[in-house]
């Protein structure tokens, strides 16, 4: 496969003209890893994700793509891949929920985790140059993952094990994925951040006013949130905003200061920013157009459709585009002509 994506390519004094890498995204919720790579020069073909909700929003942001809602397990792929053409890249993030430490001590599901073989089985249909799979770092320590790497290996891929943090992308949040990086003809490169200075929480807070807040202590307050209110008012004095961090794994007192990036966005509320007033402080949870800037998603990105928690959803879900375009514009680069 000659795959031109830069610039054109003068022979014998005629130009060719561009050959695009064209792309599927399986489990792609809203898009953030498609809209990575769009941004980095790729024609994202189709997505695939059972919930229907994610059709509204994908549809919305990829009108020139073709959406498939269903299950992985009950398609085609080879009927697929006659009806999309060649594809040069799969973009996939697997279920990761049963591979989360954030899940607790919860029952895991090991058939949810096994949507991971979807990916080969789609890999043996098409035969991409290229395939990115994104999952959380813990997926590692799943007993099948030596097998489902074992599995890209045998379909002639090489591989590169990544575990890259979004806060070294440019991105206003640490949020560490990892991501497995295959290539059909070369060793894949290695993926090096590329941002020196982090860019802060506070970056992404909107100071104008437009959303309501209510005192921090005010009637049913739960004591949990003012115990970590009071945490962070010790640490910084009474006049530093600061963030109050609800739910999962806690090893910071439950709160977080501004100055740093947000720590990692999930699917459910768990961010509250606390400001001091004349009036003492007040506080509110953040808004998805906030988490929205915090996944390092554009502003044209459109979440026109669900509830404030299926926006949340799709958000804590996402892969932060960013850190996709330079994994994939890095790829697209290596090609040798």
């Amino acid at each position: 496969m000659n795959v031109q994506t830069q610039s054109e390519i003068s022979t014998e004094g005629a130009s060719k003209p561009i050959k695009k890498v064209r792309a599927i995204d399986m489990f792609c919720g809203a898009g953030g890893s498609s809209w990575g790579a769009r941004v980095a020069g790729v024609e994202i073909v189709a997505g695939f994700d059972m919930w229907d909700l994610a059709q509204s929003v994908y549809c919305d942001n990829f009108p020139e793509a073709k959406f498939y809602g269903k299950k992985l397990e009950e398609l085609d792929p080879n009927k697929i891949s006659k009806e999309l053409g060649e594809i040069d890249l799969i973009i996939a993030s697997p279920e990761c929920t049963n591979h989360s430490p954030a899940k607790g001590n919860g029952i895991r599901c090991e058939k949810s985790k096994e949507t991971a073989f979807q990916v080969v089985r789609f890999a043996r249909s098409f035969k991409p140059r290229w395939i990115i799979v994104e999952n959380v770092v813990s997926m590692r320590k799943w007993s099948r993952y030596n097998e489902f790497i074992d599995n890209l290996h045998e379909l002639g891929y090489q591989t590169r094990e990544q575990a890259l943090n979004s806060k070294d992308f440019g991105v206003p949040q640490s949020r560490r994925r990892l991501f497995i990086i295959c290539d059909m003809e070369h060793s894949p490169p290695e993926i090096k951040p590329i941002c020196r200075t982090l860019k802060p929480a506070f970056s992404i807070i909107d100071s104008n006013g437009r959303y309501k807040t209510s005192p921090l202590r005010k009637e049913k307050r739960a004591e949990a949130t003012l115990d970590r209110a009071d945490r962070a008012i010790n640490a910084l004095g009474e006049k530093s905003p600061f963030l109050v961090v609800y739910y999962s794994t806690d090893h910071a007192g439950g709160w977080q200061r501004l100055d740093v990036p947000l720590r990692t966005i999930t699917t459910i509320d768990r961010f509250a920013l606390v400001r001091p007033t004349q009036h003492g402080h007040e506080m509110r949870m953040l808004q998805p157009s906030e988490l929205q800037k915090a996944m390092g998603m554009s502003i044209k990105f459109k979440f026109e459709h669900g509830t404030r928690r299926d926006k949340i959803k799709f958000i804590g879900n996402a892969v932060c585009p960013p850190v996709m375009q330079v994994i994939v514009a890095k790829l697209i680069a290596e090609v040798h002509y």
